[in-house]
């Protein structure tokens, strides 16, 4: 059965001012992180300061990430009562490391769960989840 067009959706981002460029990069099928410019280090989930060493927004900008990563850890769901996920099921939750440092909550496509191994290498894809929006996930690497 599908939920009305005018259902609450829970895979939608808000995005605002400040992430308009990451969600404008996903659509053109880019992934970005931040990279602050006092310690050097990259994070991902965009925020405006550094979660290392505080830098303000003057000294962090957005950097254009490789799209590759390792499997850090996954779950398969078998069960999710929000609206879309409950017609996707089964799919993989999982955790990865960006080469560039930064862990990021994901999916994995594209690969049978009993493939699934630790530190496998994976690449970025992305999945577009309404008109325009489009959400970074991960398939295994070629």
């Amino acid at each position: 059965m599908n939920a009305p067009a005018s259902a609450v959706r829970y895979d939608l981002p808000e995005a605002d001012d400040f992430t308009r460029p990451y969600w404008d990069a996903a659509a053109e099928g880019r992934l970005l992180l931040r990279r602050c410019a006092q310690c050097g280090r990259a994070h991902h989930y965009p925020r405006e300061f550094c979660p290392f060493c505080w830098a303000g927004e003057d000294r962090v900008a957005w950097e254009a990430a490789s799209g590759r990563a390792t499997l850090y850890t996954w779950s398969v769901i078998h069960r999710n009562d929000l609206p879309p996920f409950g017609t996707r099921v089964p799919y993989t939750a999982a955790v990865v490391d960006l080469a560039e440092g930064p862990r990021m909550m994901t999916e994995v496509v594209g690969c049978g769960a009993a493939d699934l191994r630790i530190g496998m290498p994976l690449t970025v894809t992305f999945r577009e989840v309404a008109d325009g929006v489009w959400v970074a996930v991960f398939r295994p690497a070629d």
